[in-house]
């Protein structure tokens, strides 16, 4: 497929970039020393959580993030970061990719009652799941590169 500037590949090469680099901004724009020191972004987190419409979304966040809070501050946080990094780069792009569909997923469950919040997850989801089944990394990465899919 050609198009006025770039093939096919590259668009989705651009598009892959372009979802890391909303993945490395939601990391830089966190207050990391109150996500690590002070825990605000795991209360608020909470918060949501206990308001929650659905049960088992309070029942799951309970079980499993409220007992671990310092350390699902530093997943979050370094998820993020990760996530973005693996798509700019293009470093282990599908395992980047099927991971930040599912945190994404994640917040899209979370924040269910925001619809601002549901538009950037679901667009950052549908993004993934192209880039995923295009093969995105085929063009302009690491993984291309060294021959690694």
């Amino acid at each position: 497929m050609q198009t006025v500037w770039l093939g096919g590949a590259e668009w989705l090469a651009v598009l892959r970039i372009g979802l890391g680099l909303w993945w490395l901004e939601s990391w830089r724009h966190k207050d990391k020393k109150g996500w690590f020191e002070r825990g605000t972004g795991i209360a608020w987190a909470q918060n949501v959580a206990a308001k929650h419409r659905w049960a088992t979304v309070r029942t799951g966040f309970d079980r499993v993030v409220a007992p671990r809070p310092k350390a699902m501050a530093y997943v979050v946080v370094y998820a993020e970061l990760a996530l973005g990094l693996g798509l700019v780069v293009g470093f282990l792009t599908p395992v980047a990719l099927v991971g930040g569909l599912l945190l994404n997923l994640l917040y899209l469950v979370l924040m269910i009652h925001d619809w601002a919040e549901q538009g950037q997850n679901a667009m950052m989801a549908l993004i993934s799941l192209v880039a995923l089944f295009a093969m995105s990394w085929q063009t302009w990465s690491v993984d291309h590169a060294i021959g690694l899919f």
